[in-house]
């Protein structure tokens, strides 16, 4: 198979799962790929203010938020904002329930709301050591992905309180707060039309449970060493641990490289 384009997840996939650094030899695979015409894309729960490391890097098309959020360069390719009265209602209950809650617009903030097993949740999934700014008005702007932080027994009151939202749990503490589909999956549907790829024609590396649909809906998937074990299941491919270039291994493996 002749593999065109290839999606990576970011934290523990293309960064050292344990310092969250880039290795070398994951840049220099990138590099070569783009240098053999492949395309390259990220497919992460970042926002896009949080990837400037790898748009130095070269890569220039960018799926964010979970899938929320899809840019090309300059061009915009699939976006799903939220319904800005209702994550008002949202923040409005998250004040009274003081839960906190993170806003991703090509920026990332919260409301303000502080606790040890936020901080820890952001250190895990964004490789973040302190709060982002707190906006009071981000309902004013167009938000891709609202994430909750809660334990499951608070996550019930929001599930009785908003019937409308699908709260997706991804994270021992977080949930996005979903008004309609947004998926790493449904991201990459998008981003292979804009391109004119198949499916079949496409690879994706990740490392989380948020990365099973992404693995399942392109020809060749592939599971980090240091992967979830539902994503191992599923993969095609489990590779070496990302701190061990297991990138660079499994396309050399497939000889995308």
């Amino acid at each position: 198979m002749s593999y065109k384009i290839v999606f990576f997840d970011v934290d523990g996939t293309i960064t050292h799962h344990e310092d969250g650094t880039i290795p070398s030899f994951t840049i220099e695979a990138i590099k070569t790929l783009k240098s053999k015409g492949i395309k390259v894309v990220v497919a992460t729960g970042r926002p896009l203010s949080m990837c400037k490391e790898l748009q130095e890097i070269g890569i220039e098309t960018f799926i964010t938020a979970n899938g929320g959020y899809v840019k090309h360069i300059d061009n915009i390719i699939h976006k799903v904002p939220m319904d800005k009265s209702i994550i008002k209602e949202v923040m409005e209950f998250a004040k009274l329930e003081n839960n906190g809650l993170s806003f991703y617009t090509e920026e990332f903030s919260m409301n303000g709301v502080t606790e040890k097993e936020i901080l820890t949740a952001l250190k895990e999934t964004l490789s973040l050591n302190e709060y982002p700014e707190n906006n009071q008005l981000i309902h004013n702007e167009e938000v891709f992905l609202l994430c909750l932080f809660a334990n499951d027994q608070t996550v019930e009151k929001y599930i009785q309180k908003f019937p409308q939202l699908t709260f997706k749990r991804w994270h021992p503490y977080v949930l996005n707060v979903l008004q309609e589909n947004v998926s790493k999956s449904l991201a990459i549907l998008k981003t292979l039309e804009f391109f004119g790829i198949d499916r079949s024609e496409a690879v994706a590396f990740g490392d989380g449970e948020n990365d099973i649909d992404m693995l399942e809906v392109v020809g060749l998937g592939i599971a980090m060493g240091n992967g979830n074990e539902k994503l191992k299941k599923i993969a095609n491919f489990v590779t070496k641990p990302s701190s061990e270039d297991g990138i660079d291994y499994a396309l050399k493996k497939y000889g995308l490289i």
